[in-house]
């Protein structure tokens, strides 16, 4: 575990302290848990990538597989009558 010095002003210790001291706990496990909050949180690549991920996931499942009895045949594919 690592130590880390803050330095804040002597009203926001003051208030800090009353306030850990009203949740039964300390300024340091107070920082401790907003830093670990911080860290677990989710950066914007991240939350992208997963969302490209989940949808990429969604397509897969509903795609049914290429058939080649839905391909046109060589004669549809240069008729050129029907492009006139």
């Amino acid at each position: 575990m690592k130590n880390i010095t803050v330095s804040v002003d002597d009203d926001t210790y003051h208030r800090a302290r009353v306030r850990a001291a009203e949740r039964k706990t300390s300024v340091s496990a107070i920082v401790r848990q907003v830093l670990g909050d911080l860290a677990a949180e989710e950066n914007e690549f991240a939350r992208l990538k997963r969302q490209e991920d989940e949808i990429i996931a969604r397509l897969e499942k509903r795609h049914t597989g290429f058939s080649a009895e839905k391909r046109m045949t060589r004669d549809q594919t240069h008729d050129r009558h029907a492009l006139r």
